[in-house]
């Protein structure tokens, strides 16, 4: 008898993992060959749904250590000098589907789970400190606007850019995408960001607010291997058709062969009473905190170390929300986060099942959990049989104490109810920091592969009235960039070039 013989899912042994159960060796398979059915029905499940927005991706394990004492600022255990905490990051695309290329030109999910003392904290944001849109409201139509086309199923650039051009706040994150960290060469090399800004609490109750930034360790090297961040369009051209899983697989090897890659979490920090009249709004997510304002802050460093045992479990079921806040954290009245706020759990109760926080991936590891949830699909976590199911309780269930949390007076705000757009302040404009990128931060290379980028994806298939829009919101970016990209386009347009595309396509 073999010693390691298989088993259905309830672990009863099977006779066969070859042959089905039939009338004779040539007739009719029968019903109860249960095995069989097992097999087919597991198979047919075995996809939960893909995730709307940042479907492709991957990830790894690590653990996050504390470097510098921050404790003056925040009084979570997470950021404690000396803390080492277990993590889980995972890197993804964000308009892609499972199956699409790592190196299509989108922005790249960063997103980070750290498994604390007093509950999961989640940084969920991207490779670029700001986004799109500033308005929750926006984000469903910013993201249909680079899917598919419900007629031919298609991606298609003209209405991306259709998009884009009639919301001028996009202006400074579609600055990023088209520049060199639209395509990462890895998700080792990519900074990461919490993007939003978010609230810390010191012991003595004192508020300041933050932003998150994870700076790559290997990202130095990448430049000076490779002249510059990120691949050229031609290169992930290329990359797209040789390997689709080629970020995914760069992460995996890396681990694997002992190359741990890191990151150095440092935070921007401004006093409470700053953000009241600061000449930016400091809660809008398409803009930055000028670092001579508000310089970094290092808090600890970040290491990759454990690959997955399970892609599905422990990646593609991870799940990471931006509303798991533990105490000495919390939020801002920055839009789009108070949607996310809502959306992100209310996805993965759709998606995963309303009991996803139970799986062992998402679950707080180092934390008490006295919860009142219970029942629902796939809850596989008894219930304390001498709890009450309700609060409040007179049988000793838990109260809940007001003095661990942090959650309390985001800012201080009043006024009508209505729908309106955030009081301007003096250095709000939407092009500002998208023009101050392309003139101080970008070298003359850099400006040069962006012409090249922006041209080539308005060469894709983008119609004339959209060009125009097009070739108007880089002019208010700058001036001169606006105008080599008119003469890029209208130069390929004479020659023939028509809607050929020197670009990613899908892009």
């Amino acid at each position: 008898m073999a010693e390691n013989y298989t088993t259905n899912d309830f672990g009863i042994p099977v006779g066969s993992d070859e042959h089905s159960l039939t009338v004779g060796p040539n007739g009719p398979i029968l019903l109860q060959d249960h095995y069989l059915i097992e097999k087919m029905a597991h198979f047919n499940r075995e996809r939960v749904p893909e995730r709307v927005v940042h479907a492709k991706g991957g990830g790894a394990f690590g653990t996050f250590t504390v470097t510098q004492d921050v404790s003056k600022y925040t009084r979570a255990a997470v950021f404690q000098p000396k803390t080492k905490t277990e993590t889980l990051t995972r890197f993804s695309t964000v308009a892609g589907e499972q199956g699409s290329p790592d190196t299509w030109r989108d922005p790249r999910g960063f997103a980070v789970k750290m498994y604390t003392t007093e509950g999961n904290l989640d940084i969920v944001g991207n490779n670029t400190p700001v986004f799109f849109v500033r308005d929750t409201i926006q984000f469903q139509d910013f993201i249909h606007s680079q899917k598919r086309r419900s007629d031919s199923g298609l991606r298609d650039h003209n209405m991306q850019w259709d998009f884009w051009t009639q919301v001028p706040a996009s202006a400074h994150q579609v600055t990023y995408l088209m520049g060199d960290r639209g395509i990462p060469r890895s998700w080792r090399e990519q900074n990461g960001y919490g993007s939003h800004t978010f609230q810390w609490v010191n012991a003595a109750g004192e508020r300041f607010w933050v932003k998150y930034h994870w700076i790559s360790n290997q990202k130095q090297e990448f430049i000076e291997k490779h002249g510059h961040e990120g691949f050229s369009a031609e290169e992930a051209d290329q990359m797209a058709g040789i390997d689709a899983d080629f970020h995914r697989r760069d992460l995996f090897d890396a681990i694997e062969a002992g190359n741990f890659p890191s990151w150095t979490l440092k935070v921007q920090i401004m006093p409470y009473e700053d953000a009241k009249d600061y000449r930016i709004n400091p809660f809008d997510v398409t803009k930055i905190w000028p670092h001579a304002d508000y310089p970094l802050h290092e808090v600890g460093v970040m290491e990759l170390n454990r690959n997955p045992e399970d892609f599905h479990s422990e990646i593609e079921q991870a799940a990471f929300a931006p509303s798991n806040l533990v105490p000495g954290t919390g939020l801002s009245p920055d839009k789009m986060l108070m949607g996310r706020i809502f959306s992100y759990a209310d996805t993965h109760r759709y998606r995963i099942g309303p009991n996803y926080a139970q799986l062992p991936v998402n679950r707080p590891k180092n934390a008490v959990k006295n919860s009142y949830s219970q029942a629902g699909p796939m809850s596989f976590e008894n219930y304390p049989k001498d709890q009450p199911t309700y609060a409040p309780n007179s049988y000793g269930g838990p109260h809940a104490d007001a003095s661990r949390t942090t959650e309390n007076n985001l800012v201080s705000v009043e006024g009508d109810v209505l729908r309106s757009a955030p009081t301007l302040r003096k250095d709000d404009g939407d092009f500002n920091q998208a023009g101050d990128l392309v003139r101080k931060v970008l070298d003359d290379a850099g400006r040069d592969r962006l012409v090249g980028n922006i041209a080539g994806h308005l060469l894709n298939g983008v119609s004339e009235p959209i060009l125009v829009k097009a070739f108007d919101y880089w002019k208010n970016v700058d001036a001169d960039l606006g105008a080599r990209v008119e003469n890029v386009v209208r130069g390929a347009q004479k020659e023939g070039a028509g809607t050929a595309a020197t670009e990613n396509k899908p892009s």
